[in-house]
Parts: C-alpha cells; sequence; structure tokens
C-alpha cells in the first residue's frame, strides 16, 4: 500500500495561521462620495439659506440699524450709540401704549380661545347642517384681514354707518355715535374684530386635536361611570393640550404683531390712544428711522418673552 504525502499547505493560508487566522484579505468599507460623507447637510441647506436670509438677516440688520444715525432721506450719519433707545424710552406715548399691548394681547387671546374651543366642541359633535356652518366659519379667514377691518370701519362709521343706523331706528340711541372716536369705545371694536378673524385657525386647529382623540377613552370612562363633566375635564383637555398650545402661541404671535386691524380702523389714532406698539413703530418711522427699528427690537424681545412665558408656565414640555 502506497502513502500520499500530504498537500503542501498553501502559502498564503499558513501565513493566515501563523498570525492567529485573522485573513489577509482586505476590509471592504461602504463606498461614499463626498455627498454621503455630509449626512443630511445637502437635504437641509435650502432650509437653513432661507431662515439665514428671511429671518436672521433681517434680525441682525434691524438691531444694527437701532444703533445708527439715520435721516428722514436714509443717509447713515455715523453711530448713535443707545440715544435711540432712551429717546424711545423717553416717548411720553411709550408707557401707554406698552400697557394697552399687552392688555390687546391678553384679552384677544383669551377671547379667541375660550370662543373656538366652544366651537370645536361643537363642530365635533353631529348635527344637521353641521358641513354648511363649519365652511361659512372659514369666511373670515379666507378674506382679507385688511378688508375685514375696513368693513366694520364703515359699518361702524357715524354719518353712514348700519350700526348707528339700525340702533337710531330703535331708539337704543338719541344721536349717531363716533364708535372709533374715542378710546373707550374703539378698543371693544377692535378686539371684536381681532378676535372674528382669528375665530377660524384657531377653532379648526382645536377641531384636528378633539378628531385624534380616541373613541375607546370615551366609552372606558363611560363604563367606568365617569361624568360628562369629569370625562371633559380628565380625558378631553389633557388630551387637547397640544392643539391648544399650537393655538395659544399663533395667535400670541398673531395679535401682538397685529397691525391691518388697527391701522385700517382708527390708524392708532386719536394721537397714540388706540396703537399697539406696532403700530407706535409704523408711526416713528416718519421722524426717525432708527428710533422706529430700536422699537421694532424691542417689539421682538417682548414677543419672545411673552411666548417662553406661556410656555413656562404652561409647562409645554411634561406629560401627564
Amino acid at each position: 500500500m502506497s502513502l500520499k504525502a500530504p498537500p503542501s499547505p498553501d502559502p498564503e493560508t499558513a501565513g493566515s495561521r501563523a498570525r492567529g487566522g485573522r485573513s489577509s484579505r482586505p476590509v471592504r468599507r461602504p463606498r461614499g462620495g463626498g455627498l454621503a460623507r455630509l449626512g443630511p447637510l445637502p437635504w437641509i441647506a435650502p432650509v437653513l439659506l432661507l431662515i439665514l436670509a428671511v429671518v436672521v438677516y433681517p434680525i441682525v440688520e434691524l438691531v444694527r440699524t437701532s444703533f445708527l444715525n439715520i435721516s428722514i432721506a436714509g443717509i447713515i450719519r455715523g453711530s448713535a450709540g443707545t440715544d435711540k433707545y432712551r429717546k424711545l424710552f423717553d416717548e411720553t406715548d411709550f408707557g401707554h401704549v406698552l400697557v394697552w399691548t399687552v392688555l390687546w394681547t391678553v384679552v384677544v387671546v383669551a377671547v379667541t380661545m375660550l370662543l373656538s374651543l366652544g366651537l370645536a366642541q361643537l363642530f365635533n359633535q353631529r348635527f344637521p347642517g353641521r358641513r354648511i356652518t363649519r365652511w361659512a366659519l372659514i369666511a373670515p379667514w379666507a378674506a382679507s384681514v385688511l378688508m375685514t377691518a375696513t368693513g366694520f370701519k364703515w359699518m361702524l362709521n357715524q354719518t353712514a354707518g348700519v350700526l348707528n343706523t339700525v340702533l337710531l331706528d330703535l331708539g337704543l340711541i338719541d344721536k349717531s355715535r363716533d364708535w372709533l372716536g374715542s378710546p373707550g369705545t374703539a378698543w371693544p371694536w377692535m378686539m371684536f374684530v381681532a378676535v372674528f378673524v382669528s375665530l377660524p385657525f384657531t377653532t379648526y386647529t382645536l377641531l384636528a386635536g378633539l378628531q385624534t382623540v380616541p373613541k375607546d377613552v370615551y366609552e372606558a370612562a363611560r363604563i367606568d361611570g365617569a361624568s360628562g363633566w369629569q370625562t371633559y375635564r380628565g380625558i378631553t383637555l389633557p388630551l387637547l393640550r397640544p392643539a391648544f398650545l399650537v393655538g395659544v402661541v399663533i395667535n400670541l404671535i398673531n395679535v401682538f404683531n397685529s397691525f391691518p386691524v388697527i391701522w385700517a380702523m382708527t390708524q392708532g389714532g386719536p394721537g397714540s390712544d388706540t396703537a399697539t406698539t406696532t403700530v407706535f413703530m409704523y408711526k416713528l418711522k416718519e421722524t426717525d428711522i432708527a428710533e422706529s427699528a430700536a422699537m421694532s427690537v424691542v417689539n421682538f424681545a417682548m414677543v419672545v418673552v411673552l411666548v417662553l412665558i406661556f410656555l413656562k408656565v404652561s409647562r409645554w414640555n411634561e406629560e401627564d
């Protein structure tokens, strides 16, 4: 019987075993070009550029302008330091404009949210004509805010206004009244118009939140014997919280910066008695552009503070 010699080991295999069994083949690495190394940056770059161009750059330019000395013709005459801010705070109308702006924002947002919550609850129920009423609510939202405010201005006109005509015919007033001529009657009407144009968006936001509440939760509460008020307070309101927060924050920003309603109805007059800080800022540009820019910076800081205070009080990032 013949003996066969064992096969000679492969030099590469022998070398691999001598190195501890590790293969000498090169490790394949995933191929990727330059774009792959950047990750998601190429996809979000257009959005970042848009934010820089539309948000960041105007804010930086606004702050820079508030420290300049600019003529009415727009000619820069050097740095003014903080003189424009001192001049702004020394304005006789600045204090009451600031107070009325905060009062205007709080009242309009609070009334809007309460009415919208009731309307959203109503539209979440089934009743005849629900689709028509939902469409009707969109009308103030679809129309221009300036057009709506102008329509109410003519309705409140002292000589040809519909309101005075109706009240005179009913014998409720003795003579026509100038509803927008004094702050005591102008402010309630402007707040009414601001609430009127804010209702559609807020109502549909809360309605969308109501429709996301699972029906099973209500059935379980009904089986447990919970009353209607207990169900609403313990289930509906907590689950509606995200939509409610969105509505409040957006309304805070919109109402605080509201310009068309006030400008179309009273232009902030008489004087600055019915002006908010936004209208006051617009009127300042007629005399001092840099002071108007300083008012814009104060406006921006105020709305940020208002939103942060609300988010802090509401504990928006905490879950029940």
